[in-house]
């Protein structure tokens, strides 16, 4: 039988643990991936696997592919959305995600790793049909900041 909630099985399975993770936190459902990545990091950190060591680079890479896949996904939600009613367009958040990515276009998408509204643009951008590879494009570099920042910080308070 399976122990889930073992310390062994989430150290044997930690990259599917942190795609999943990643994933889901980039859609539209709740979700942290930022805490799951540092929790997974530090092990390797107090075992003094250096920034480029294999299993590092994996967890990053897991990382950034996951939240990508994830905002893509919601990319493609917003692009079978229907139109909204006027009501549900008068919302703040939506209005201020949507007077950005009017202003913006696809360029907007770098802001897709912020919480909570970052889950918006990405849905929006599929809304109003944003051209998709530089969506993808832009969405992986932003993801990709992200965990780099998070890695950097990581290893410096660790130090």
């Amino acid at each position: 039988m399976i122990d889930f909630w073992t310390w062994d099985f989430w150290q044997q399975h930690s990259l599917w643990f942190m795609f999943a993770s990643a994933f889901l936190s980039a859609t539209l459902l709740p979700g942290n991936s930022e805490i799951v990545f540092v929790t997974l990091l530090t092990p390797l950190q107090l075992n003094q696997q250096g920034l480029f060591s294999d299993d590092v680079l994996w967890l990053f890479h897991m990382a950034v592919l996951g939240n990508s896949l994830g905002s893509m996904t919601t990319y493609y939600l917003g692009y079978g959305l229907p139109r909204l009613s006027e009501k549900q367009q008068q919302h703040p958040r939506f209005k201020w995600v949507m007077q950005k990515v009017q202003r913006y276009g696809v360029w907007s998408l770098l802001f897709s790793w912020l919480p909570i509204v970052g889950d918006l643009f990405c849905a929006v951008a599929g809304w109003l049909r944003l051209n998709i590879l530089g969506a993808c494009v832009l969405i992986f570099v932003g993801k990709w900041v992200r965990y780099l920042f998070l890695l950097l910080l990581t290893m410096k308070v660790m130090s």
